[in-house]
């Protein structure tokens, strides 16, 4: 039931760190470990000014979840550590969600939460305590490949595949890194915690931006980006005023309700002008792109990504965490390095990550991926609308 750790030596004279949230992923992976036979130490980080979310359900890394940490690790019998990362996590990834916010971008903080506080300093801090390895709650899979290296696969349970938000994590780190629930379903995790008699079998899952309390993301941009929550107007693509909004930071781009406008069609928020704080709409049909421009591009797949991609690479993408991979061409681009949507997508949003695989189902190797820059459409008419038929049988032919 347990994936193999891969690690040099008995388990008893191994140690492995695991990052426990207080949840029942992290838990569990605490508890096969022990039961394994490593030396197992267990750290929960403190991210932020727990006070507010002690209570709230679908928290995390708040008071109630160091306590329920603290508890499971007494019942398995591992030492536990509270660290103190409020002041990294602010800078790290409180700071850039507002950043991106007020730029007109939807972030995702779980994703630089994991790259700059659990695989940076958490996994140095794992190494400073001779740690072989680190471990995480994540449902993601780890394999040896015959070099050995280790390669990032989706998780066996699609439904809990979280591979989107750890594309970012380097090879030096996928060498280190552990994730132990990889081939199991949420419900076999939920199950072998009440063998383990955790406490924290039947608790609620955390929701993706853990730090604010009360649900509202705008107020905390308000207060670190008061710029972000000026007024500007509402215009249709031909530019013309429509009407007003109070802050570009309550609209994503794909967004239909809650625009205040009378309309006898649907308008969509097609994109967003932080410059001018401008929220531009138009019909559904404006949504659909196919060109997307990448930032910091994380490449984890064979060879180096230059060579690699050459004139052309063919992969499946996945531009948000709850859309199916699709089929897509990786190509350099003035500098850079742009994706074509075989068949297009609707609502691209800058800030949101565009993943990279090597197949659009089952237990697929994440190839690494980047940040959306912007995205455009191929054949773009009269205001902005794109008219394109699929040309996926022409580019597999």
């Amino acid at each position: 039931m347990l994936n193999s750790l891969d690690l040099k030596g008995r388990p008893q004279d191994t140690r492995v760190v695991v990052a426990m949230s207080g949840g029942v992923d992290s838990s569990v992976t605490a508890a096969l470990l022990k039961s394994e036979g490593y030396d197992v130490v267990g750290i929960t980080l403190q991210l932020y000014d727990h006070g507010a979310a002690t209570h709230r359900k679908g928290a995390c890394c708040a008071g109630q979840d160091i306590h329920d940490a603290r508890n499971v690790a007494e019942r398995i019998g591992i030492p536990h550590y509270v660290l103190d990362y409020e002041s990294r996590f602010r800078e790290s990834v409180i700071d850039n969600f507002a950043d991106s916010y007020a730029s007109g971008e939807t972030p995702v903080p779980c994703i630089e939460c994991n790259r700059s506080i659990k695989f940076r300093d958490l996994l140095s801090t794992a190494r400073e305590l001779g740690a072989a390895a680190l471990a995480t709650g994540h449902y993601v899979a780890s394999r040896l490949l015959a070099d050995g290296s280790r390669a990032l696969v989706c998780a066996a349970d699609a439904d809990r595949d979280q591979s989107y938000f750890l594309f970012a994590t380097t090879r030096e780190q996928l060498d280190y890194l552990r994730f132990p629930l990889g081939d199991m379903t949420k419900p076999q995790t939920r199950e072998l915690a009440r063998r383990f008699g955790l406490t924290v079998a039947d608790k609620q899952d955390s929701q993706d931006i853990c730090f604010v309390p009360t649900g509202r993301y705008t107020d905390i941009i308000g207060r670190l980006r008061p710029n972000a929550i000026e007024p500007g107007d509402i215009v249709d693509l031909d530019g013309r005023v429509i009407g007003g909004h109070q802050g570009i930071v309550h609209f994503t781009v794909g967004q239909r309700r809650g625009l205040g406008i009378a309309s006898t069609a649907p308008l969509y928020v097609v994109r967003l002008d932080a410059a001018s704080r401008r929220v531009v709409v138009g019909p559904r049909e404006a949504l659909r792109m196919d060109r997307i421009a990448l930032r910091d591009i994380n490449w984890i797949g064979d060879g180096a990504l230059d060579r690699t991609v050459g004139d052309g690479l063919e992969m499946f993408v996945r531009v948000r965490s709850t859309r199916a991979p699709q089929p897509a061409w990786l190509r350099a681009a003035d500098g850079g390095y742009e994706v074509e949507l075989i068949a297009g997508e609707e609502g691209v949003s800058p800030g949101q990550a565009c993943v990279f695989y090597d197949a659009p189902s089952g237990q697929a190797r994440v190839l690494g991926g980047g940040f959306i820059q912007s995205a455009t459409a191929k054949s773009a008419v009269a205001k902005g609308a794109v008219r394109r038929q699929p040309v996926i049988e022409a580019m597999r032919g």
